[in-house]
């Protein structure tokens, strides 16, 4: 209901992080808030609040992403809230992730970004690219709408999820399906 400014963001943050005895993961996920938490708010929150200690970084922003990476301090995490980015955002200096479809597929997820985190970039590229194609149907109809279908699939849960989100259409079910089918071979 509102988009706040980045002083106001900072303010916040600010507040929550006096107020807070456990340490902090700041979100910036402006995909679902509508607002983008900027590298400089992220650099001045993660000097200036010890206890905010990383951020969950999912604007898609690769160049925002390194100028945190850059000029952060070396105790303040950046981790990937895009799993298609992950890889990348690990080359630049990100730390790791919070995965979607690592709940799916977490072995191969993990390894992953073991191996991204390793330096060894043809075994992560080669992981990257065989779950690639999974992200767009997991993510059409809304998270977590894609990964409770590709979780009925495989016997894991219900697909329910609670209005305004609607349990995923056929067409999700069978493009996870068939990916799935691809994947397995």
């Amino acid at each position: 209901y509102n988009k706040p400014t980045q002083d106001g963001i900072y303010e916040h943050y600010k507040e929550i992080s006096k107020k807070s005895k456990i340490p902090i993961i700041m979100y910036n996920v402006p995909s679902r808030t509508g607002s983008n938490i900027n590298a400089n708010t992220v650099i001045k929150l993660a000097n200036n609040c010890d206890n905010i200690i990383g951020i969950k970084e999912a604007s898609g922003n690769i160049e925002q992403i390194m100028q945190i990476i850059n000029n952060k301090p070396d105790n303040f995490q950046v981790i990937s809230g895009d799993d298609a980015l992950t890889v990348p955002m690990i080359y630049l200096g990100a730390s790791g992730v919070i995965s979607v479809i690592g709940q799916v597929y977490p072995n191969d997820f993990s390894d992953m970004v073991k191996e991204a985190l390793a330096g060894n970039i043809t075994n992560a590229n080669f992981l990257h690219y065989k779950l690639l194609d999974f992200y767009k149907p997991l993510y059409d109809e809304g998270n977590p709408v894609g990964v409770k279908a590709a979780l009925e699939l495989i016997n894991i849960c219900y697909s329910h999820v609670r209005k305004p989100l609607l349990k995923a259409s056929p067409k999700i079910f069978d493009d996870i399906k068939t990916l799935s089918v691809k994947y397995s071979t």
